[in-house]
């Protein structure tokens, strides 16, 4: 597995005209794979943005080495390329009752109750902050880790950047409604977590939602 950081510069025109839309986003991270390398036994490619008041960073995760000459020419800062680093040995090191920041850009969603006979419930977004949280929490409990209480006694944790998107893919809109999750985690399984880190939480994982990274905490 690896961790590819890249650096898109939004002063360019074809950087705004990815960051518009993350379909078109999504097919440029996967022409930096050969096909036999988007998904393995290991993993699959995830990727998020995050977008700082001067700056856009790409991260991506994925079991291949990617190439990103192609967004370097387009999309990014030519003198800074990008960056790529062997993910399994810090994986290797997680351990029960490690402390981690963390930040995980996810789509917060529920199923309703089937409505017809098909027996599919139709999906629907969680959009306050409150119901955003409770989703997180859940989701830590399926993938091995805990959000420890703060000063408050409340969840350690911050809901940043709630937005919903609206972008066309193949003459369809789709509308994606999305959240900034940062605090501080304890691992309580480190098999689930690593699973979690390679595999992504959550849904709409080819819109650049659903990877978890992991800090030292400060």
């Amino acid at each position: 597995m690896h961790l590819t950081r890249f650096e898109i510069d939004p002063a360019r025109r074809d950087a705004r005209r990815l960051l518009a839309s993350p379909h078109r986003l999504h097919a440029a991270v996967m022409a930096a794979f050969p096909e036999s390398c988007e998904e393995d036994s290991e993993g699959r490619v995830l990727w998020r943005l995050d977008e700082g008041r001067h700056d856009v960073v790409l991260y991506i995760v994925s079991p291949g080495r990617p190439d990103l000459t192609h967004l370097v020419e387009t999309a990014g800062r030519p003198t800074h390329g990008w960056q790529t680093l062997d993910y399994r040995p810090f994986l290797d090191r997680l351990t029960s009752g490690d402390r981690w920041a963390f930040r995980l850009l996810a789509n917060p969603v529920h199923n309703a109750r089937p409505v017809d006979a098909t027996g599919r419930g139709k999906r629907f977004a969680h959009v306050t902050a409150a119901r955003q949280t409770g989703w997180l929490l859940r989701q830590a409990r399926r993938h091995g880790f805990s959000v420890p209480e703060g000063v408050h006694e409340e969840p350690d944790l911050i809901v940043r950047s709630r937005r919903t998107q609206r972008f066309s893919r193949h003459e369809h809109t789709v509308t994606l409604a999305t959240a900034v999750f940062e605090g501080q985690l304890r691992i309580d399984d480190p098999v689930a977590v690593r699973a979690a880190l390679i595999s992504g939480i959550g849904p709409a994982k080819g819109y650049g939602c659903g990877l978890l990274t992991l800090a030292a905490v400060r």
